[in-house]
């Protein structure tokens, strides 16, 4: 139990996942941040993509050394199994029959040729949980085409709208970034789903398609295409409404403030902030849609402004002035926040392989019953002993059984 005898909210749960990339750990470490117990099922001959991606720990590659594999995995463990061996598959069967759920992220169709569909797996145990994450979910016409993050960002419409007005559609940010929108629908939805359970005592199946839960993020172009017949169009960092909007370079190497200037208070207010009070009466800029007009004109006149100061300056006089400004951070940045630091967002564990190493915590805390980290990321495997034996209460004639016949490879 934890620290002062507390209660986590998830204490008690188990889950057995058959995940992939970042979507289901994402999904995962929601509920073993707060105490559920989290088998993830991995293998060695196709070890998880995740593990080979960069950073590396010291530029020595092996699966157990890519930082970006261990942020997501912290408070997980690693159980080996070669599905192709029908003996694993028939092992992972008794390890669904003694979990609360199922979770898994494959294109659809693979945990039914193992017999883990959400029909075979109910006949194993009657109220057990299913979630499914997949590109875009168990039917309809894409229902087996296979999806990564950028390719399923770019079918759902995001780069159309980011970059510039004569330029080409640009991708999303610097990661898969589809992987990390539906765990956190995923996430929402096993808990109604546990809550369920607990109340019925009858388990459900939840079918994520992460190609729907990315249109969240584009309704008002949805919205405009149906009631206008308008298509997108880019406009880099400018806003339809207000102006001076977007990104400013400021004084020092690649240093930037990002400055949204959205009624004519605050452009009041920011034409006193940079000593230039008689822009308020100019024709060119009076209302927001003279300046929204002439922003190619304004931008030039905030650069000039902008360029001279360091960020941080930047963002302090005019936030004082109540307009809304924000320092572009680099990883440096983020590391070294105090803001950050002080809520504790950093975990340090210790890796058997990498040595310490930093984790990101939880972006929200209970009061009660705060996120722990209780173990770093997992080696490839590195639990799969101890979960047979003291999850599954295996012998040990039978794990060396199991282990001479391939099982766990």
């Amino acid at each position: 139990m934890p620290k002062g005898g507390r209660r986590n909210p998830f204490d008690g749960v188990k889950i057995v996942s058959f995940a992939w990339a970042v979507v289901g750990p994402m999904t995962m470490r929601y509920f073993a941040d707060y105490g559920a117990t989290v088998i993830r099922i991995e293998t060695h001959r196709r070890p998880d993509l995740a593990r080979s991606l960069l950073p590396i720990k010291d530029g020595k590659p092996g699966p157990n050394r890519s930082g970006y594999f261990n942020h997501f995995n912290a408070n997980i463990l690693s159980m080996s199994l070669n599905m192709e061996n029908p003996a694993a598959i028939d092992l992972a069967k008794r390890l669904v029959t003694q979990a609360d759920v199922v979770l898994e992220n494959f294109t659809p169709g693979v945990m039914e040729k193992w017999g883990l569909g959400y029909e075979q797996l109910k006949r194993l145990k009657s109220d057990i949980i299913m979630v499914r994450q997949s590109g875009f979910g168990t039917y309809g016409p894409y229902v087996h085409q296979s999806a990564f993050g950028m390719v399923l960002a770019a079918i759902a419409g995001l780069p159309n709208f980011i970059g510039w007005p004569d330029g080409l559609p640009l991708p999303v940010g610097i990661s898969a970034y589809t992987d990390s929108i539906g765990p956190r629908f995923a996430s929402a939805a096993l808990i109604a789903a546990l809550d369920h359970r607990d109340k019925t005592g009858k388990g459900i199946f939840l079918d994520i398609s992460h190609f729907e839960t990315t249109i969240y993020f584009l309704l008002p172009a949805v919205l405009d295409y149906v009631s206008n017949g308008r298509k997108p169009k880019r406009i880099g960092n400018a806003s339809h409404s207000a102006a001076p909007h977007g990104v400013y370079r400021c004084q020092g190497d690649d240093r930037w403030c990002a400055i949204a200037v959205l009624n004519d208070e605050e452009w009041k207010s920011f034409c006193n902030v940079i000593d230039r009070p008689e822009l308020v009466e100019d024709a060119r800029f009076k209302t927001s849609f003279d300046r929204v007009k002439n922003r190619d004109e304004l931008d030039w006149m905030v650069n000039e402004w902008t360029v001279h100061l360091p960020a941080e300056e930047v963002m302090v006089k005019l936030q004082t002035a109540g307009i809304p400004a924000g320092v572009v951070k680099n990883g440096a940045d983020l590391y070294n926040d105090p803001q950050l630091r002080h809520r504790g967002y950093f975990w340090k564990l210790k890796h058997p392989e990498m040595g310490p190493f930093t984790h990101l915590g939880q972006s929200f805390v209970l009061s009660k019953t705060p996120a722990e980290a209780r173990r770093p990321s997992p080696c490839l495997g590195e639990h799969t002993e101890s979960i047979c034996k003291e999850f599954l209460n295996m012998s040990d004639e039978e794990f060396a059984h199991l282990s001479q016949k391939g099982v766990f490879e």
